[in-house]
């Protein structure tokens, strides 16, 4: 029953509730979704030819050893350019529906909030992790970390689904998002894995601070008189996931 109740609640708040908004709004409801699937779709394509690539790593590439304004400035490109060594079209389904599920049930600008917040979390504390230096029980990194390549949406999309999954009282998805972001830090241990783990951090930071602002209560269903607005609480089947 306890299985019952949780599986009950997470399909609730997780599935039913975003179904149940893209019905009532319609395919504009996930206009953040598209954009963000075309945006690496397109980077993706132009940085097949030389020219291309070069375009893409100067608006797009980010190291930890560049000026850190200059990081900045082209960290919210660099959510679109594909990361390297993964395979680009799996990570472009997650994040079709990372960013799908949560522009439903969060709403754009809290959708855009928290995937720039958990990326910059990670890009930040890479730098920091560099200052520190090799040592430190692992905590630190060699210098030549700063010139491996950090872009690509993975970050944001470990966020979004950790940060549905604490307001939304999830801890099955929580578990196979975070958890997977743990197990995948200690079998390959690099800089992804790393901020991987950030990201995880970074969206438990924000949903508790909003759940603390709003009562400690989960997020639900919008109303239906109020079509995009920001889900209101409603009691959830499943258990409260870090209290």
């Amino acid at each position: 029953m306890f299985l019952w109740r949780t599986l009950r609640g997470e399909w609730n708040g997780i599935i039913a509730d975003p179904v149940r908004q893209l019905r009532r709004r319609g395919l504009p409801a996930l206009s953040l979704a598209f954009l963000a699937a075309f945006g690496v779709i397109f980077f993706h394509a132009i940085a097949q030819h030389p020219a291309g690539a070069t375009a893409v790593r100067l608006l797009g590439g980010v190291y930890a050893d560049l000026p850190l304004w200059l990081a900045l400035l082209r960290t919210p490109v660099s959510l679109y350019v594909p990361a390297l060594d993964l395979p680009v079209w799996a990570g472009i389904t997650q994040l079709f529906l990372a960013f799908a599920l949560a522009e439903l049930a969060l709403g754009r600008a809290r959708t855009l909030l928290i995937s720039y917040v958990t990326t910059l979390a990670g890009t930040l504390t890479v730098r920091v992790m560099l200052a520190i230096g090799p040592g430190w029980h692992g905590i630190g990194l060699p210098p030549e970390i700063g010139q491996v390549l950090d872009t690509g949406p993975s970050a944001a999309v470990v966020g979004l689904f950790t940060y549905i999954s604490v307001v939304r009282r999830a801890p099955i998805v929580f578990t196979l998002t975070g958890g997977s972001m743990v197990w995948e830090s200690i079998a390959v241990p690099n800089l992804a894995g790393r901020e991987h783990l950030i990201a995880v951090a970074a969206a438990i930071v924000l949903a508790l601070f909003h759940e603390r602002s709003r009562g400690r209560r989960p997020d639900g269903p919008s109303s239906p008189t109020t079509p995009g607005a920001v889900p209101a609480p409603y009691p959830m089947a499943g258990p409260s996931l870090l209290r």
